[in-house]
């Protein structure tokens, strides 16, 4: 298997001429990937713990860069406390007793790092891998689509009694603020939890629209790196690296705003049961939810959904390989301006879906660039995607379609020998943000 210096390499590749104009992909002289990422986080050494975190967290506390702190079980921030942590702090969450954070409904979460000193949390393992430790968890008075609030309970394992109302979420506060998270990194998260199934990298549960998220990266999580029930969300330039299981996942009437963001999967790491880079639902099971209610809303803008395999071919024939996007019934994805790039097939529509037009309109797909997939669009357990290819191939929709390796997706295409196909690729150049000239 390639290593990921090689893919990054072709991604950011800077084109020699600073006035190109540049094809898809993270690249650019203000690339936003530069300082606060890490590809290698096995390789950094963020040194020991000096202070433990534990219990609950009822006043406003402040963690500070020069101790390292090691999370300990399940920490709580609650009684509408802030827990602010300065630029460069690293958090360690402990294997043994499965550590989590949960950001309380009411309570809020500072972690405003700066571009050349994010803030980490990581896990304590010598050897790390992922499902380490538990992850982060912000619950909101944000509305759901489902009857009554919400509860997280199952994620914690020997919960007392008094501690059950500090895993409620939901409300009616569109508007309410939970934080923020900016130049945040989270590792090895999405701990196993019997019967349950995992934490996820980061979990936001009815948090509303004053919150914000802006450069996090997930890496390596065994749950979703990124899953957001209900409330309202504004995702920007967010990375999920490597995930065994989702990168985005939106659920229960989530109305999400996500644009220049990053997936990168890897066959070898994924799911048996499948996971996807974009999985926008509006519940799992019809009867929990009010259909009165807004079902989820995803507008997807400037995305790079990758799949980092070596031989495609081989990757899919042993069933390592699975669509990129996935949208279930009752829901509606707007996605421009993106790239999907080696998978089987782009995506997919629950088998519930009808095909009409009142239906596509809520699904769109424009500006987009489809490379090397096995297949673009298709309904589930359906092999007869002509209708679909029909709608969204349709030259209004400025759809591109190709079959190159991910070595020549992300490149300049100022000689390129087809000035017709030039001439629409520039349509869509805005990806992750680029700095263009």
């Amino acid at each position: 298997m390639k290593t990921f210096s090689r893919l990054i390499w072709v991604i950011l590749l800077i084109f020699g001429s600073a006035y190109a104009q540049q094809e898809k992909g993270i690249v650019g002289r203000n690339n936003w990937l530069t300082n606060w990422t890490e590809f290698n986080p096995n390789q950094v050494d963020y040194g020991e713990a000096t202070e433990i975190l534990n219990g609950n967290i009822t006043a406003d506390t402040k963690l500070i860069k020069r101790n390292v702190y090691l999370l300990l079980g399940s920490v709580f921030v609650t009684n509408n406390a802030t827990l602010t942590i300065e630029p460069g702090t690293v958090i360690i969450g402990d294997y043994e007793s499965k550590a989590s954070l949960t950001i309380c409904r009411g309570s809020k979460i500072i972690a405003d790092g700066l571009e050349t000193d994010p803030i980490v949390f990581t896990s304590n393992r010598s050897v790390k891998k992922s499902g380490d430790w538990g992850g982060l968890i912000i619950l909101g008075d944000a509305p759901t689509n489902k009857f009554g609030n919400g509860s997280v309970a199952s994620y914690y394992t020997q919960l007392n009694s008094a501690s059950y109302g500090n895993t409620n979420y939901g409300g009616e506060n569109l508007n309410s603020n939970s934080g923020i998270l900016r130049y945040v990194r989270i590792e090895y998260a999405g701990k196993r939890l019997k019967n349950v199934g995992y934490f996820n990298g980061l979990l936001l549960a009815s948090v509303g629209n004053e919150t914000i998220f802006e450069n996090i990266m997930i890496s390596y999580s065994a749950g979703n790196s990124f899953e957001v029930i209900g409330g309202e969300v504004n995702l920007n330039k967010a990375v999920s690296y490597k995930s065994s299981s989702d990168d985005f996942k939106f659920n229960y009437g989530v109305q999400c705003k996500i644009s220049n963001s990053l997936a990168i999967r890897s066959p070898y790491v994924s799911s048996n049961k499948g996971a996807r880079c974009l999985q926008v639902n509006s519940y799992d099971k019809r009867e929990e939810v009010d259909l009165t209610k807004k079902g989820s809303s995803v507008i997807a803008t400037n995305l790079t959904l990758v799949n980092d395999s070596d031989n495609l071919d081989s990757d899919i024939n042993m069933g390592l390989v699975k669509e990129a996007v996935f949208v279930g019934e009752n829901a509606l994805l707007d996605m421009n301006k993106s790239v999907i790039s080696g998978f089987n097939p782009a995506v997919i529509f629950e088998n519930k879906i009808v095909v009409n037009q009142e239906n596509l309109e809520k699904i769109k797909f424009s500006d987009m660039y489809f490379n090397n997939c096995n297949g673009n669009i298709f309904i589930e357990n359906n092999s007869n995607n002509e209708d679909l290819e029909n709608w969204y191939g349709n030259t209004a929709f400025f759809n591109v379609y190709s079959k190159g390796k991910n070595s020549e997706t992300f490149i300049d295409f100022k000689n390129a020998k087809r000035p017709d196909f030039r001439l629409r690729i520039n349509k869509i150049i805005a990806t992750n943000d680029l700095s263009r000239e």
